[in-house]
């Protein structure tokens, strides 16, 4: 009898270290507001019956914390904005490889790590807006053209010290080299016509208040501004379409080192990857879609379609010291 207690009680420990319960809870460390995650968990508990618990914070301190726990943390996923900050979970060694067909079909491959340790599951643009007071979309072109003397006094760009920006310079990286973006960069700073500001909202704000004709942000911030006030005058304008597409970036997922439920963890960054939360990803905050068969939200599509740089987002992580040293040596603040 006492080896029948005993073998029992190594079962159900294995079950409950393994999460192999069909109804195991999966604990989510979120970068993410929980107002952008609290519908989606709710659905794939409705649709799946895995309840999810959830904490919010900042990127690195949710970092810190898998860290510190080790392998008691609580955490099976870890979810954040912007591929650098998942490239560097990843590098981190807090995340494990994801074998998954479902996620592997619905997400391309420039979204994804190439180790498979994070999926991108929605896509925000970073791009060019201006004000069609005084600007014409013929003539804007690309990040690079932003530079030209042509705009001095006249762009507004948010903080280096923001991941968004030090991803887009990490990119230019990528593609044109340290020197050519260092002329780059500096041609921007040449042109701010104010200090950088603290978030994207304030570049709309200064381009709206006539403060400055051109800017970068990331598109979801233009698609609330619109559905907070209506029609503006600052318009939104694909950069780069003749050549290498738009700078885009994702939120995403990876699946942790000592995930105690690791199954249900991969149904539900499945479950994210697929229409249903695609479409709830688009309409809760305008950003698009990683999965290409699903669609944008209305205002998105009265956006028109552009072509996405297909170069593969992870290095945004990869350069992003290159970028920050870069930027520093630019003199953008």
């Amino acid at each position: 009898m006492r080896k029948f207690v005993m073998l029992f009680a190594a079962i159900a420990l294995f079950l409950v270290e393994t999460g192999a319960y069909a109804g195991g809870e999966v604990v989510v460390y979120s970068a993410r507001k929980e107002h952008l995650i609290k519908p989606l968990f709710d659905q794939f508990t409705k649709d799946t019956g895995i309840k999810v618990i959830y904490t919010t914070d900042k990127a690195p301190v949710l970092l810190q914390k898998i860290l510190a726990e080790g392998k008691n943390t609580r955490a099976d996923i870890l979810m954040t904005v912007d591929a650098g900050n998942l490239w560097h979970a990843a590098e981190q060694g807090v995340l494990q490889p994801i074998k998954s067909g479902t996620l592997n079909s619905n997400i391309p491959e420039h979204l994804k790590d190439p180790k498979k340790r994070w999926f991108g599951l929605s896509v925000r643009a970073r791009t060019i807006i201006y004000d069609s007071r005084d600007v014409q979309p013929d003539e804007l072109s690309t990040y690079a053209d932003l530079s030209n003397p042509k705009w001095e006094n006249e762009l507004c760009l948010r903080t280096s010290k923001k991941v968004y920006n030090r991803s887009l310079v990490a990119m230019l990286i990528a593609e044109k080299g340290y020197v050519e973006t260092l002329d780059i960069v500096r041609g921007w700073v040449n042109n701010l016509a104010m200090k950088p500001t603290s978030g994207d909202t304030k570049v709309i704000e200064a381009i709206l208040a006539g403060k400055c004709n051109v800017g970068v942000v990331n598109s979801y911030y233009l698609g609330r501004f619109v559905d907070k006030n209506g029609e503006i005058p600052v318009k939104i304008f694909w950069a780069n379409q003749n050549s290498t597409g738009t700078h885009v970036n994702v939120s995403g997922a990876g699946v942790t080192k000592y995930a105690k439920n690791k199954e249900n963890a991969v149904k539900l960054i499945e479950w994210l990857s697929g229409e249903k939360a695609q479409k709830i990803f688009a309409e809760l905050n305008h950003e698009y879609p990683a999965n290409p068969e699903s669609k944008v939200s209305k205002l998105l599509a009265e956006w028109g379609t552009f072509k996405q740089n297909v170069i593969n987002v992870s290095l945004a992580g990869e350069l992003q010291d290159e970028a920050i040293k870069l930027m520093d040596e630019a003199g953008y603040k």
